[in-house]
């Protein structure tokens, strides 16, 4: 009986061998196979996250062996600031690659926070961005951060609504003011309900970007980078600030807009609903994206007004690229700041989120500029866009800036000269702090 079942037993004892075998040299296999290497990139909610979705797709492909775990922060530059700055405090692990706004890298290289790239990012590397946001991320001779994109303050404007009440892109305030005031008049009395104006004046950052921009354009300032004084209580800087006060806050703009970031500004300037508004680069792109705009083919957009007697200026805005000096991962975080900041990347951005490039060279594509028309014309505004105060100390006196400012422009009675004193007296403490 068991010798006529032999030829079943036999093969049947191969076949599980070899099944045992083939099991084993798989999990061996699996064991042997090396793990991912993770590295943490912590950054803000992004405007149009699909393209941050086609970078990350990127990334991955290119350097299958790296993770990339996103952590995705508050849209605000304050309160993202916030959140990062605890984390590298606490010398957190779960930060490797960081984005930086363009008045940071001072504070993080003072900190011991970013890492210095000078050896991975040479200057004859540096020599290819534009030198304002090269020389933001310089910090006591050595560089922080490698610049993403660059931002500077634009007006964009309604250009039916001029062309029908036969305006030309005003070039002072006070221009834009009257123009405002009278389509708002004219279309209302149309049966069609339109402002004259948005722009950002909730209490953050973008606040403080807006009111230089004013206050720089009537030759006052704020902060004096040879001497250290403080210029708010000038009169050049108490007229602009009292203009915005008693002439667009709830005038030519809602009383709305001192609760406004960049989207809120601009949602309501896409929905058509207001004449001019003030943002940075990337609202070209939304406003002629049908999908999320009414006044598509309608928008124009020209340099920031200025006062009588004085010129038109632009807040340098932007991002950087920075590294955690606590990251475990140093190498790998590199090959992704690189790549994040490359010709291919920066492409990407300014062509799905007219972000304008931080490489010179970007400026003579031809893709680029079928796209963006705007960026051949506001060329000059990227390269003389007009920085913050660069401090290690900067986050304390922008605090400063965003309660003076709130506070007088909120409260129609309010005394600005007194507010500007109290202000200046408050970031003079500072400034020694840093002596």
């Amino acid at each position: 009986m068991f010798k006529t079942k032999s030829y079943i037993v036999l093969p049947l004892f191969i076949l599980i061998s070899l099944l045992i075998f083939f099991l084993y040299s798989c999990k061996k296999a699996e064991e042997s196979k090396p793990e991912k290497i993770r590295i943490h990139f912590v950054t803000w909610k992004p405007n149009i996250p699909e393209v941050w979705d086609e970078i990350y797709r990127r990334f991955e492909e290119r350097y299958p062996h790296i993770e990339l775990i996103k952590e995705i922060g508050p849209h605000s530059s304050t309160a993202f600031h916030d959140m990062l700055t605890q984390k590298l405090k606490n010398r957190s692990k779960d930060v490797d690659v960081f984005l930086m706004d363009v008045i940071w890298p001072p504070e993080f290289a003072s900190a011991g926070w970013a890492m210095p790239l000078d050896e991975l990012f040479p200057p004859s590397e540096q020599e290819k961005f534009l030198k304002g946001p090269i020389l933001a991320n310089t910090y006591k001779g050595r560089i922080y951060g490698i610049p993403l994109f660059i931002d500077s303050g634009m007006l964009f404007y309604r250009k039916d609504l001029l062309q029908k009440y036969g305006y030309q892109p005003p070039q002072t305030w006070q221009e834009l003011v009257e123009q405002a005031t009278r389509i708002v008049k004219e279309e209302k009395a149309q049966g069609r309900e339109i402002y004259g104006y948005s722009g950002q004046f909730k209490q953050y950052e973008g606040l403080v970007c807006d009111m230089m921009e004013f206050i720089l354009s009537n030759g006052g300032y704020i902060i004096d980078p040879q001497t250290n004084k403080v210029g708010l209580t000038t009169k050049e800087s108490i007229e602009a600030v009292r203009f915005v006060r008693d002439y667009i806050i709830g005038k030519i703009a809602p009383r709305g807009v001192l609760t406004y970031q960049e989207p809120e500004s601009l949602d309501i300037f896409v929905q058509g609903k207001v004449v001019f508004h003030r943002n940075w680069p990337y609202a070209w792109s939304v406003s002629n994206n049908p999908d999320k705009s009414k006044i598509v083919g309608k928008v124009g957009v020209a340099r920031l007004p200025h006062f009588p007697g004085g010129k038109s200026y632009s807040t340098l805005g932007g991002w950087q690229v920075g590294i955690s000096s606590f990251s475990e991962h140093k190498e790998e975080a590199w090959l992704f700041a690189e790549f994040l900041t490359s010709p291919e990347i920066q492409k990407l951005i300014a062509l799905k989120a007219s972000k304008a490039p931080s490489r010179k060279a970007l400026y003579d594509d031809p893709d680029i500029l079928k796209v963006n028309p705007q960026f051949k014309e506001m060329k000059d505004v990227f390269l003389t866009a007009f920085p913050r105060p660069r401090s290690p100390l900067y986050p304390a006196i922008s605090n400063v800036l965003q309660r003076y400012f709130s506070k007088v422009l909120s409260d129609p009675q309010s005394d600005i000269l007194k507010e500007a004193e109290e202000a200046s007296r408050q970031i003079e403490e500072i400034i020694s702090m840093g002596r």
